[in-house]
């Protein structure tokens, strides 16, 4: 019996190991559950952590980086497209797209629609008032006014009305109003180009690789509003019509200055279908007179025809040619060197020079200059020369600018060419392009000896452009005198300078539109004080260009007698 106690004792006492190895165990796996806990907490700390790391790093980049700050600005513009800005040769702005507002109305949001439109006629009165009503009672959502700019935005948040909404577009703004009109143009509602550069450069102006860098154009703002003041002045002076003017770099082609009277402001976004606003100086097609009388003399000059001091003996005061009379206005000596012909201006002269000259050699002149073609420029705002239909009178009529037409684009171009060396250059506005070799219609000997008559044409007592003469400029030129093209009403005066002449830089045409005498103006004619004794261009469009460049040269750079004088020693030695 004792010895089967002591076996059951035995058999149901537990041993020191399994105690220990249960106790044990039961803290091993506490311990592994509170460390996989932690685990998971350091795990998701970290994940946070590099979240938080990877947006801090990314804003910092975004704020850094502005062409970021204009892609996201891109990104968050509605309903419309964005343009390149446009700029003058000197970086100034002429064209720019900011962010504006058309307002909208939602009229499901109107507690009281008759007391709405009582206010808008209160603070709104060119709005169509009666209109809107209608579009009210509809009760959809519809535009009240478009482009609203700041101070109108304020006059309908003052309303009061939460029905108002505010829709961000962008706008094109033209920072000189109407100072570029007619050579910037416009763009429609929807940043589409219409008109002017806006529209040669529509797609190139919403190029996205391109929109960080403005189109350059070769203007020069400050010279564009002196010119325009002045021109303004003349027509106001002169009870003129209209004008224009031009000023080209005669090396280069590049324009610096365009300017077409009347002009628009173009922010207003307004129609412009009277005529009376086209570009005069790409669109406009004129009879310009006598300056082809220039053309004339460079070709007799060219073919070795004659000489400058080459006398023309017994020059009749008129000459019948088929039904047509032509006469000079003046009456000048019988004998005159072809210089002088120029010089004059004489009508009959210009003629038999052109009899010398001949049909074939003048048609190859002017198909060589392409003057009588469309003129090539980077607007889509040019004007058709009329065809020229050779009859037994058209070579004679043609020597003194009658019975052809071009515009003064193409006129004052082929002047630079006369001028600088017999090159002719493609005019421009676009700054740092591509040019092209230009090609000679003249040889540089008869440019020199052209410029030179050119230059007495002012300052000879017997020139008709004696009032361009300001001194330390060595103004050179002709004047021009015609009647409109189909329009014996319509006379056009005009006048072609080129300075400095004896190394021309610039090429500057001035146009005025039905100019009559100014009774009340006083002349300094060569020293004496005079009134204007004909309506010719030698009494308003000469007396215009000689205002113009006196202001204008000392920007040019050319504003004394002593730097001319020293760069042309400096160039020659």
């Amino acid at each position: 019996m004792k010895k089967k106690q002591k076996k059951n004792k035995n058999f149901n006492q537990r041993s020191f190991y399994f105690e220990d190895y249960l106790e044990t165990n039961k803290k091993n796996k506490m311990f592994k559950k509170s460390n996989n806990f932690q685990d998971r907490i350091y795990l998701l700390f970290f994940f946070f952590f590099s979240l938080v790391l990877i947006f801090s790093i990314k804003i910092t980049f975004i704020s850094l980086d502005k062409k970021n700050i204009r892609n996201l600005e891109r990104q968050n513009t509605k309903f419309s497209l964005l343009r390149r800005d446009i700029v003058d040769r000197n970086g100034v702005i002429i064209s720019r797209n900011i962010n504006t507002f058309h307002a909208a109305i939602d009229p499901k949001l109107l507690k009281d629609k008759k007391k709405f439109l009582i206010k808008l006629r209160l603070h709104f009165p060119d709005l169509p008032i009666d209109k809107i009503q209608k579009k009210l009672e509809k009760n959809k959502y519809f535009r009240i006014k478009k482009r609203i700019d700041e101070v109108e935005k304020e006059k309908f948040w003052s309303l009061g009305e939460k029905a108002i909404k505010f829709e961000p577009f962008q706008a094109r703004m033209y920072t000189h109003a109407n100072l570029f009109s007619h050579i910037i143009g416009q763009v429609d509602y929807d940043n589409y180009g219409v008109s002017g550069v806006e529209k040669y450069f529509d797609r190139d102006l919403k190029n996205k690789d391109l929109i960080d860098k403005p189109l350059k154009l070769t203007l020069d703002s400050n010279i564009q509003f002196i010119i325009n003041k002045e021109l303004n002045n003349a027509i106001e002076t002169f009870d003129a019509t209209g004008g224009g003017a031009l000023l080209i770099d005669v090396n280069n082609g590049d324009i610096l200055s365009l300017i077409s009277l009347p002009n628009f402001d173009i922010n207003q976004r307004s129609t412009i279908s009277d005529k009376k606003y086209l570009n005069k100086i790409t669109k406009g097609v004129y009879e310009l007179g006598s300056i082809f009388k220039t053309f004339t003399v460079a070709l007799a000059l060219e073919h070795k025809l004659v000489e400058k001091d080459t006398i023309i003996q017994n020059i009749p005061r008129k000459i019948r040619c088929s039904i047509h009379e032509i006469t000079d206005m003046k009456e000048h000596p019988k004998n005159l060197s072809v210089e002088e012909i120029l010089v004059r201006s004489s009508n009959v002269g210009s003629a038999i020079l052109a009899k010398k000259i001949g049909v074939e050699n003048f048609k190859n002149f002017l198909k060589k200059t392409k003057i009588t073609k469309n003129p090539v420029i980077e607007l889509q705002e040019v004007g058709s020369p009329h065809q020229i239909k050779w009859n037994k009178c058209k070579l004679e009529t043609i020597s003194f600018g009658h019975g052809i037409t071009t515009t003064p684009l193409q006129v004052t171009a082929l002047y630079a060419a006369m001028s600088n060396g017999g090159k002719l250059i493609a005019p421009s506005l676009i700054k740092d392009r591509k040019i092209e070799k230009p090609k000679n219609i003249i040889s540089s000997n008869t440019s020199y000896e052209l410029r030179n008559i050119l230059r007495k044409v002012v300052s000879s007592k017997y020139g008709t452009a004696s009032l361009a003469d300001k001194d330390g400029y060595y103004v050179g030129g002709k004047t021009g005198t015609a009647e409109g093209y189909g329009n014996k009403k319509n006379r056009i005066n005009n006048f072609i300078s080129i300075f400095p002449s004896n190394e021309p830089n610039y090429a500057l045409f001035v146009m005025l539109e039905n100019p009559k005498i100014n009774k009340d103006l006083i002349y300094n004619y060569r020293g004496t004080k005079t009134k204007a004794p004909y309506n010719t261009s030698g009494w308003n469009a000469v007396y215009v260009a000689g205002k113009i460049i006196e202001k204008i040269g000392p920007i040019l750079a050319i504003n004394n007698k002593e730097f001319i004088q020293q760069h042309v020693v400096e160039k020659f030695n």
